[in-house]
């Protein structure tokens, strides 16, 4: 075959091409090669296949075998594997060459599903369609692709709760943060909750939302970081300076080691819960300072205290003051008009007012004495009054000047970072309606790929992928090898 693509790109078609001609050329004969090049080692490893004794999980000898074939697709294209089939009456048949070779239960080689799984971390199923076709030898459907991801990702949990990690030797700050992201999802797959109020509430428009009208087609989805931080004090001034000159993050401690991740399917409990265990196998004496940043919702409060109990260590729990800032401009609005000078003038007092260490019920009695100096509409009201209910059921949060002085963060960008490019990048995409299980692998795979960890997880998969699919059903976990023994090399005696 080399021996034909040689003479044509000698030939005379060939020399009267263009480049981007030959290219293609190259590519195509090569692709062609590299298949016809596997399935040439296939074909000598089925003829160098023996006999076997072949006894299942079930206790049942296989004896009578038979030569059998499966295709395979794999990245060059579709190739064919010759192997002995072992069966006996009742039972399903063993070929120890497919677990020798670690062949998947479908027709895809775990090539493809690795391309897949990368791939749709990134872009659309009908990208990855696409990419596919052009990149590679294969030809896959959107539905399979979407299938194929799904059982790349199914590993996550079992790789993370396995894999070991050692303690990290240092006294730095233990940061853990959490935050939610909406999802919208295909009607079946929305928790029940939501799915009875988006029955109970008809859309009255088909192309757009009416004011007021809620879409109810969203799940959240639980996003969970965790990461290392170097204590970083700062005096109200160092804030102050940072507000005028951004450059002065330039000397903010980076986090190392973050990991971070999100789940549609399981629990916001049980996300967060997962995130103490990572943080253990990190700190597993409790010696470091574990600090959890939130935005303020108290069921997420009361989640992360009862991890904390249940991991039995001490946290230091932080309001985020950019959720604060959030109320600030709104209540702001209610005193001086949108973008104006006033109106961030408002906001910075009283921003100040909370770092400086003023209890957040002391700013929030402030402001409604102002509110109750003028005279305000119904909608500053409402906004005056989310603020200061805010402040005040949060003031046990609000003590910055501690956090600031001991080296504490008080911003989740982190989080919300993770938010927005780990979720809304990909699974927010304008028209896109997810299933439950293709979201969750999506989600899974993003996050592997976010955290560094994914080379990792696709050795351990695979290394699943044989336990479940070929060990498991033979006796003692053990198929037996079906090709001869290799003969001992002979050494030469001077």
């Amino acid at each position: 075959m080399m021996r034909d693509i040689e003479e044509e790109l000698v030939g005379r078609e060939a020399l009267s091409a263009e480049h981007s001609e030959v290219e293609r050329l190259i590519r195509d004969r090569v692709m062609e090669l590299q298949r016809a090049l596997f399935q040439a080692h296939l074909d000598v490893r089925a003829a160098k296949e023996r006999e076997v004794e072949v006894e299942g999980a079930d206790g049942m000898a296989r004896t009578q075998g038979r030569e059998s074939e499966r295709t395979l697709e794999t990245v060059f294209g579709e190739v064919t594997v010759k192997r002995r089939l072992y069966q006996a009456p009742g039972v399903e048949g063993l070929a120890p060459m497919d677990a020798a070779l670690n062949l998947p239960s479908e027709h895809y080689s775990h090539g493809i599903r690795r391309f897949v799984a990368e791939e749709c971390a990134r872009s659309s199923f009908d990208e990855v369609v696409e990419q596919l076709a052009k990149r590679t030898g294969a030809h896959v459907p959107k539905r399979q692709v979407e299938e194929l991801a799904v059982r790349a990702a199914q590993d996550f949990d079992a790789f993370y709760k396995e894999r070991s990690c050692e303690r990290e030797a240092t006294s730095d700050l233990l940061v853990l943060s959490f935050d939610g992201k909406g999802i919208a999802m295909r009607h079946e797959d929305l928790r029940p909750d939501t799915r009875k109020a988006a029955e109970a509430t008809p859309r009255r428009l088909h192309t757009r939302l009416v004011p007021g009208e809620k879409p109810n087609r969203k799940r959240m989805a639980t996003v969970a970081t965790i990461y290392t931080l170097a204590p970083w004090p700062r005096s109200l001034a160092d804030v102050l300076h940072t507000l005028r000159d951004a450059s002065v993050e330039d000397n903010r401690p980076k986090p190392v080691g973050k990991r971070v991740w999100a789940s549609v399917e399981h629990s916001p409990q049980r996300v967060i819960d997962d995130a103490f265990t990572e943080a253990l196998r990190r700190d597993p004496e409790r010696r470091r300072r574990w600090v959890v940043l939130v935005d303020g919702q108290r069921d997420q409060i009361r989640r992360v205290q009862r991890a904390a109990r249940k991991a039995k260590v001490e946290v230091t729990i932080v309001l985020d003051i950019m959720h604060v800032l959030e109320y600030l401009w709104r209540a702001a609005h209610a005193f001086h008009p949108a973008g104006t000078e006033a109106a961030q003038t408002w906001v910075r007092h009283q921003l100040f007012a909370l770092l400086q260490g003023r209890s957040g019920g002391a700013v929030a009695k402030s402001i409604r004495q102002m509110a109750a100096r003028r005279k305000l509409d119904a909608e500053s009201i409402k906004a005056v009054e989310a603020c200061t209910r805010y402040l005040v059921k949060r003031t046990r949060l609000l003590h910055y000047d501690r956090a600031l002085s001991q080296g504490l963060p008080i911003a989740t960008g982190v989080i919300e970072g993770a938010c927005r490019h780990l979720v809304e990048d990909r699974l927010g995409r304008t028209g896109a309606r997810w299933s439950l299980a293709g979201a969750e692998a999506i989600l899974r795979l993003r996050a592997l790929h976010c955290s560094g960890d994914f080379d990792a997880y696709w050795t351990f998969h695979l290394a699943k992928e044989r336990q479940r699919t070929h060990l498991e059903r033979y006796a003692h976990g053990s198929p037996p090898d079906p090709l001869p023994a290799p003969r001992p090399s002979l050494k030469l005696v001077k």
